[in-house]
C-alpha cells in the first residue's frame, strides 16, 4: 500500500501502536482532523435539500466543498508527516563528532516541523467551518456538528505539541520562535471558539431535553 492513509483502521491504529517511527503524533492528528471535519460535511448533506434549510441551500453547498478540500488535504498530511518524519529520526543516529550533523539535523528540525504545521492550520480552518456548520445545519444533526469540532480542537492540540517538539531544539531561534508565535495565536483564538461552540451546542441539548 502506497499511502499510510489508505490503511485499514485496524491497520492503522496497529502501526501507530508499534515501534515504527512513523505514523506518530502528526499523522493520528491529521487523522483525527479529517474525521472531525468529514462529519462537519454530514451535516451538510443532512441539511441540504431540506425545505426548512432552502434559504441558506448556498451557504451550505459552499460550506459542503470547504469540507470536503479540508478532508482530503488533512488526508495527505498523514503522509507528508511520515516522510518528514523519517529523515529527522535517522539524522539522530549520525555520530555527534560528524561535522555536517548540526546542519543536517537543523534541515531535519525545519522540515519536520512543516507537516504538523500545516494540520494545525488545517485543524484550525476546520474549526471555522464546523462552526457554521453547528450554526446552520439541521438541529437533528446538531450533535454531530459538535463531535466534529471537539476532533477538529484535539488535533489542533496535537499537532502544536508536535510542532513545538521540533522548534525546541532548532538553532535558528529566530524560525523557531516564529513558528511558536504563530502555534499560540492559534490556540488561543481557537480553543476558545471550539470551546464556545461545544459548550452551546450542549447546553442546547440539555434544554431540548428537559424542555
Amino acid at each position: 500500500m502506497d499511502h499510510l492513509y489508505e490503511e485499514t483502521c485496524e491497520r492503522f491504529t496497529e502501526l501507530l501502536a508499534s515501534s515504527l517511527p512513523v505514523p506518530g503524533g502528526g499523522g493520528a492528528s491529521a487523522l483525527v482532523a479529517s474525521i472531525g471535519i468529514a462529519l462537519g460535511d454530514m451535516v451538510g448533506e443532512l441539511t441540504a435539500g431540506k425545505k426548512k434549510y432552502a434559504d441558506i441551500e448556498g451557504e451550505i453547498r459552499i460550506l459542503m466543498e470547504k469540507a470536503q478540500d479540508l478532508r482530503k488535504k488533512l488526508l495527505q498530511c498523514i503522509d507528508e508527516d511520515a516522510q518528514a518524519f523519517d529523515p529527522l529520526s535517522k539524522a539522530y543516529g549520525i555520530a555527534k563528532d560528524d561535522p555536517e550533523r548540526d546542519s543536517i539535523l537543523e534541515k531535519c528540525l525545519h522540515d519536520a516541523a512543516e507537516a504538523p504545521l500545516k494540520i494545525f492550520d488545517l485543524s484550525c480552518q476546520s474549526i471555522e467551518i464546523l462552526k457554521q456548520f453547528a450554526e446552520k445545519g439541521s438541529r437533528m444533526v446538531l450533535s454531530d456538528a459538535a463531535t466534529g469540532i471537539a476532533f477538529a480542537k484535539a488535533a489542533m492540540l496535537g499537532a502544536a505539541v508536535n510542532v513545538r517538539v521540533n522548534t525546541k531544539l532548532m538553532k535558528d531561534r529566530d524560525h523557531a520562535d516564529a513558528l511558536d508565535k504563530q502555534i499560540e495565536e492559534g490556540l488561543s483564538r481557537y480553543s476558545k471558539e471550539a470551546d464556545e461552540v461545544y459548550e452551546s451546542v450542549f447546553v442546547q441539548l440539555v434544554y431540548q431535553k428537559n424542555k
